[in-house]
């Protein structure tokens, strides 16, 4: 079985890459706007990867050895991510300013480069491999406990017991598959994080450059920092999550639990669960990004050039 999301997963992607070649990509409400979106894209992805058990055999090197016998000596999910990556990237999916692969060594484009506005300076930010630690080793074991436990719940029922009991379902390929849609859009969201930096840098570049020439990141990250937007979005996820996580009758009349009525007490994904990644993972994994660009914003620009950003005031 693989996930019905996948479609919403596509659909989406593909309005936000439109926003790059319309309008005012730096444009703070464009940007809030594509954040926004990606909550839906990762909230429906967790809900859908919820379904399915741990299956931790799929995050572990070498578990495989029929990837052994082909020469690939990752995990599961990593031989699936080069795979599906590789296939992208022939169809020039990294070559937008806000697309960053998990795998190296991709092929070239079949088609040409589509004609990006110089929306970023040039820089070397990247934190998909953090991504892709802190998901495998702290996200994933969180939003499929309740899948996991139900599985092991079953195969006692039909006499399976021991460490053959839990976690492992055998949906590796849906599984992979809802991790990959989850892993590119947490990468994106938390990539954006370049955008954000660009638009703020460009409407007081003075405010920026003395912390950037001699480097301060706490006072970069102050600069770019808003504690209530911050507040209001881990209460949006919260309420988002809830909603999404309800099941609903064909007359659209809401399902209550049973057991205690609460609207989210037999929810379909872990709602606190939700807000935890974005607190404890994205957001401050999104500042480091954009602290980490700005540091570098101003690598190779000539003195003259560096004077008048500092000068400059947007109309």
């Amino acid at each position: 079985m693989f996930p019905s999301s996948t479609l919403l997963t596509r659909r989406n992607s593909l309005k936000m890459q439109s926003n790059l070649t319309v309008g005012n990509p730096l444009s703070l409400d464009r940007i809030r706007s594509v954040l926004t979106r990606l909550e839906d894209t990762i909230i429906f992805s967790l809900i859908e990867r919820a379904q399915f058990g741990h299956n931790p055999r799929i995050y572990q090197r070498g578990a495989f050895k029929e990837l052994q016998e082909v020469g690939f000596t990752g995990s599961w999910l990593q031989w699936f991510l080069k795979e599906t990556e590789s296939f992208h990237a022939k169809a020039r999916r990294y070559t937008s300013p806000d697309e960053y692969p998990f795998s190296s060594d991709l092929p070239e484009p079949i088609l040409p480069a589509l004609a990006f506005p110089a929306l970023l300076h040039p820089n070397t930010v990247n934190v998909n491999p953090s991504i892709l630690a802190f998901y495998t080793a702290s996200i994933v074991p969180r939003i499929t406990r309740g899948a996991t436990i139900a599985l092991a719940s079953s195969k006692r029922a039909n006499g399976i017991v021991g460490d053959d009991a839990f976690e492992d379902d055998g949906n590796y390929g849906s599984a992979a598959t809802i991790d990959i849609e989850i892993l590119q859009a947490i990468s994106k969201r938390v990539h954006y994080g370049k955008f954000v930096s660009e638009s703020k840098f460009l409407e007081n570049p003075a405010a920026f450059i003395p912390h950037i020439q001699n480097p301060n990141r706490q006072a970069l990250e102050d600069l770019i920092t808003k504690p209530e937007v911050e507040r209001r979005l881990l209460m949006r996820l919260a309420k988002k999550a809830a909603t999404y996580a309800q099941d609903f009758a064909s007359d659209g009349t809401q399902v209550l639990p049973a057991n205690d009525g609460k609207v989210n007490g037999n929810s379909k994904i872990d709602v606190d669960g939700v807000v935890d990644l974005y607190e404890s993972y994205i957001i401050p994994l999104t500042k480091e990004v954009e602290v980490d660009y700005l540091l570098q914003r101003l690598n190779g620009l000539k003195e003259e050039e560096i004077e008048a950003l500092s000068k400059r005031h947007l109309e």
